[in-house]
């Protein structure tokens, strides 16, 4: 798992006023989502962003698309290449929703599923462009405790499962500490705390900017 920590210009949702970023090896500052994206870069949002009046096996193939494209002339001939690609598409889309727990609702429309199943479908969506870098923006938020539970352990099958790193920003604490193997705590904007979750619980700093009393009185 990744740090506590997912700049909005690594995306780049707002442009960085200053330094540089790299991922892989190259720098991505000042390039496209879909470039950053295609180099194995994924990313979900605060405010779920999905096409709502689509079905859920649709906002996953249309993520899919992305990574096995069709030329145009296959589509309109209804040539082989576009049926195998179109079979190819039905069986990734079904089998991440099923690793999702949404396979039961795969013909619903985005917009009718559960807060909790709308979650699950934008990480689907995103886990369908193959990424090395997962970023989460705040995937607790709005979620029950029971909820949290279950999305903890989401997060921990897909980790298992693609092998990849999962970067999240996140305010609640039991999402933090349960699934973090290293975490970056930020104070106004400042890096004030790095390391283990064991490490940072008793960081004096951390303890001083979040509870507002210094290490020796926690």
């Amino acid at each position: 798992m990744g740090p506590v920590l997912a700049p909005p210009g690594i995306c780049p949702v707002v442009p960085p006023s200053t330094g540089r970023i790299y991922f892989r090896g190259r720098e991505i500052t000042r390039e496209r989502p879909e470039t950053i994206a295609r180099l194995g870069m994924a990313r979900t949002f605060q405010k779920i962003r999905l096409f709502k009046p689509l079905t859920a096996l649709d906002n996953v193939k249309i993520a899919l698309q992305a990574t096995r494209a069709v030329p145009l002339h296959a589509v309109l001939l209804g040539s082989r290449r576009f049926t195998e690609a179109e079979r190819w598409l039905e069986e990734q889309a079904r089998h991440l929703l099923d690793l999702l727990g949404l396979d039961e609702v795969r013909d619903q429309p985005a917009e009718r599923l559960s807060f909790n199943q709308q979650r699950r479908l934008e990480i689907a969506s995103a886990l369908a462009l193959s990424p090395q870098l997962l970023l989460l923006d705040e995937p607790a938020g709005g979620m029950n405790p029971t909820e949290t539970e279950a999305l903890m352990e989401t997060i921990r099958t897909i980790h298992r499962h693609f092998q990849l790193t999962v970067m999240l920003i996140e305010h609640n604490m039991q999402v933090v500490m349960g699934i973090c193997q290293r975490i970056q705590v930020l104070n106004y904007g400042r890096l004030i705390a790095e390391g283990t979750p064991e490490a940072v619980r008793q960081d004096p700093n951390v303890i001083q900017a979040y509870l507002g009393q210094a290490a020796d009185h926690a």
